[in-house]
């Protein structure tokens, strides 16, 4: 069965009370389908606690809400959640957030269930107060006030003190003046707050094809900076949700896993050669749509002999298979026509002076109005460009200018290169590493250039996707 029913099974027989049969179910998807779960994990979560007879998968869930708190508080159906799932959550001794953020997001969720409560807290009432305590009354408790640091109590607490024991509120006031004085208030231990460090989300989650370096200069993208996240300050999380070589390479496995996901990378892995291709895609996948979707904030990229490379533009990456399977015919391709972005062709050469990038800037350096020409090993094909700026090597950001041009010569025929390109992952056989059908295509409407500029159709031994978070 497909992990939906396979979920609605388990619910159904909990609700026939066919508690072997549920519990096999439930346990089966946390051993077997877990990359299922985490990808639906705001669905899943928020439909356990209508029935609230499923500990294991709210074990499993809250060990995930632990480590990666944003996964539900900063979900847009956080306020909606079940108020058993926050006391769950609020329960849990190692919560990877500060108390006093803990706090703000109750605070949230408290006021969203109450929409008669004023939106400045200036105009608020007794009665306002009282609502929002009754409301949380059951939260209250679980909140460990006595480890949040004196000036965060001052500022976010005491705003709120009516919603607290006025025992309570005392005994906190006292405990920051003189912490050793005893109180009557029970003190709940302090969350053990791991030391975190960003390249760890990363490692954690398994890629086999991209590593931290490339996480963060793919987040710097999404983020729109010129300079590149470091691996420690990366504010972006991958979490992988389909992995080709574990999940399997049919079309259907990434329709099944991806439909309805935004915010997605898929990256992968040529046949035969030491490259990596992939793209960033903003909008969520669906297979019902007829037409092309328009975004101003995908993009593509590609990652050659280990060296990372950005690739923007209007072109478009494609895997494709006549076979149904990716790795396999060959025909997975990049094209090498633009609608959207000015493309680089190939790279050059240089016979005389020798074809090391350092005689380029060494010779080029500084120059301005300049051509480059080159022919393409294997074909009698030649590609260039002009170029009126000065090369540039300290740039760290594009320069731009609407004077410059690319062309080719094909078979002794001029021919200016536009278009767009797509990157597509077919197959006719149901597993992407069969057939040879993916591709990266010969037009682009999106993006500015190709990111192959050979072998338009390809095989691919691997894929991954990733959603950011």
């Amino acid at each position: 069965m497909d992990n939906r029913t396979i979920y609605d099974l388990m619910v159904v027989a909990n609700e026939l009370e066919f508690e072997e049969l549920s519990e096999k179910l439930e346990n089966h998807l946390i051993e077997s389908k877990a990359s299922w779960l985490r990808t639906h994990f705001t669905f899943v979560y928020h439909s356990i606690f209508k029935y609230n007879k499923f500990k294991n998968l709210e074990n499993f869930c809250n060990d995930i809400i632990a480590k990666h708190p944003s996964t539900i508080f900063e979900s847009a159906k956080f306020t909606s959640l079940h108020e058993s799932a926050l006391q769950s959550i609020l329960k849990c001794d190692d919560l990877q957030m500060k108390e006093s953020v803990i706090w703000d997001y109750l605070i949230k969720w408290g006021a969203s269930q109450n929409s008669t409560l004023p939106e400045r807290l200036e105009e608020w009432s007794d009665a306002n107060f009282t609502t929002l305590k009754t409301t949380l009354q059951q939260c209250l408790p679980l909140i460990r006030y006595f480890h949040i640091p004196n000036p965060e109590v001052v500022d976010k607490i005491k705003p709120y003190k009516k919603i607290l024991d006025k025992e309570l509120w005392n005994d906190l006031k006292q405990y920051l003046i003189l912490p050793d004085r005893p109180i009557k208030s029970i003190i709940l231990p302090q969350r053990l707050v791991l030391k975190q460090e960003f390249p760890a989300r990363v490692i954690e989650l398994f890629s086999t094809l991209i590593n931290e370096e490339h996480a963060s200069m793919i987040s710097s993208w999404i983020g729109y900076r010129s300079t590149s996240y470091s691996s420690r300050n990366n504010p972006y999380e991958f979490q992988l949700i389909l992995q080709g070589s574990k999940d399997g390479f049919a079309p259907r496995t990434f329709w099944n896993s991806c439909g309805g996901q935004a915010n997605t990378i898929v990256v992968a892995k040529v046949k035969g050669a030491d490259e990596i291709i992939g793209g960033f895609n903003p909008l969520a996948w669906d297979e019902t749509k007829e037409e092309w979707m328009g975004t101003n904030k995908s993009f593509i990229f590609s990652f050659k002999n280990g060296i990372f490379g950005s690739i923007f533009g209007r072109n478009e990456f494609m895997m494709r298979s006549d076979v149904s399977d990716f790795t396999q015919g060959g025909l997975s391709w990049c094209g090498d026509s633009n609608y959207c972005y000015e493309k680089p062709i190939r790279a050059t050469k240089r016979s005389k002076d020798g074809f090391a990038p350092r005689t380029f800037w060494n010779s080029c350096g500084g120059q301005a109005n300049t051509i480059v020409v080159a022919k393409v090993k294997g074909a009698d094909e030649i590609i260039g460009g002009f170029n009126p700026l000065a090369w540039d090597e300290t740039k760290e950001e594009w320069m731009g200018t609407n004077k410059s041009f690319i062309f080719s010569f094909k078979n002794g025929i001029f021919g200016s290169i536009f278009g767009r390109n797509e990157f597509m992952m077919r197959s006719d056989v149901s597993d992407f590493t069969q057939g040879g059908l993916s591709w990266c295509g010969d037009s682009n409407y999106c993006y500015e250039k190709p990111i192959r500029a050979t072998k338009r159709r390809f095989s691919i031994v691997d894929y991954e996707v990733f959603k950011v978070v």
